[in-house]
């Protein structure tokens, strides 16, 4: 027989469907949990269930389940009335055997303040009420957040400088609830290709900086002063248009302060930030692009990468030539790949038994004077 345990956990699965409707303003329909077990065939354990069954009743308890019996007949002990369907036939009824008078009614004035101040919610709330409860302490700042981006949906300020009357940390620990409302509320002004909190919703940030050297002194003079050493957060990097013909990507620091002097051209720190970042940097699609990496399967990932993006790339110094002059037998990290790569027939070639075999050659074990004979124009 079903025990009064066993109705409260089926009640509260039935909780959020509630919720659910009070969002839509139906009316309550009783709910209705089967009696689903079998009379036991020890008559003194029936009677002792069943005694337990009627005293959590409304019958008993003034509130709660109300149990419906059918006759049946059983082998032993012949006719007998069996609890066939347990119901909670009133809202009252239901919330206060599970406990959820208070939370409900917290619920409701949330939903109605939420609805009424941005009623483009609406079908959020009713998708994801227990969102709504999770947050019941901080509806009113959630609001004020929305409400300012829907005003000004691109601030181009940091979170410690909107004007928003809420404590100076809460968008912060927050980002997550209020990515899910702002994405609802201003869908067309956001920067849907960002993952980022802040670039998704236009706000500044403690930007990735780009670090690049200028090899020719004639521009380090003509534009920077003679400055030829130069980080700039990837915005500033973004709006540049140095005149130059050719671009180095090197992931080895060193291997940037040391690079030869080359006209026409820069050299950028790679250091592992991923290409992403460079993709948005229009000026570098109309010039040359050299890439030199670890000669690893993870070194012609991040080439396919900048190739996805720069189709112009080439590689240099990754042939299977210099990894067999100076390999010593280190071993990179294992890696998965889904997709095809954006890599040449040879690069694939390397790519695989790199993989395979798990072998890696980091550039600064290739001698500068080496490396210097094999940079490209």
């Amino acid at each position: 027989m079903i025990s009064p345990t066993e109705i409260r956990k089926k009640a509260e699965k039935k909780y959020l469907a509630f919720l659910q409707s009070v969002v839509e303003g139906k009316t309550f329909d009783p709910i209705v949990i089967a009696g689903n077990k079998k009379p036991d065939d020890d008559m003194v354990m029936f009677e002792k269930e069943l005694t337990e069954l009627m005293e959590h009743s409304k019958e008993r308890k003034g509130y709660g389940y109300t149990i419906e019996y059918q006759a049946v007949k059983t082998k032993k002990h012949g006719l007998q009335d069996i609890p066939t369907s347990i119901c909670f036939r009133t809202e009252h009824d239901y919330l206060k055997f599970i406990g959820k008078e208070l939370t409900t009614a917290h619920f409701r004035t949330d939903i109605k303040k939420c609805i009424y101040e941005l009623p483009e919610l609406k079908d959020w709330i009713s998708k994801y009420p227990n969102k709504v409860l999770d947050n019941h302490n901080v509806w009113d700042d959630l609001l004020m957040v929305c409400k300012y981006f829907k005003t000004t949906p691109k601030p181009q300020l940091y979170i410690r400088e909107l004007p928003i009357q809420v404590h100076t940390k809460f968008i912060e620990r927050n980002k997550g609830i209020i990515k899910e409302l702002l994405d609802i509320i201003i869908a067309e002004q956001v920067n849907a290709e960002e993952t980022r909190f802040e670039p998704h919703f236009n706000l500044k940030y403690d930007e990735p900086i780009v670090r690049f050297r200028i090899l020719d002194e004639i521009i380090s003079e003509k534009c920077f002063s003679g400055t030829n050493d130069i980080s700039l957060p990837i915005t500033q990097f973004k709006s540049l248009n140095i005149p130059v013909n050719t671009i180095y990507v090197v992931e080895n620091k060193m291997n940037m302060l040391t690079f030869p002097i080359k006209r026409d051209s820069i050299v950028l720190w790679g250091h592992g930030f991923g290409v992403d970042i460079l993709k948005s940097a229009e000026w570098l699609k109309s010039r040359k692009i050299f890439y030199w990496g670890d000669l690893d399967a993870h070194g012609f990932l991040i080439l396919s990468e900048l190739r996805k993006h720069f189709q112009q790339v080439e590689s240099f110094l990754m042939d299977r030539e210099t990894f067999d002059a100076f390999f010593e037998d280190d071993k990179g990290v294992e890696i998965n790949v889904v997709g095809d790569l954006y890599l040449t027939l040879k690069e694939k070639e390397m790519f695989e038994y790199l993989k395979t075999s798990n072998f890696r050659l980091e550039q600064e074990k290739i001698p500068f004077e080496y490396a210097k004979v094999k940079i490209p124009d």
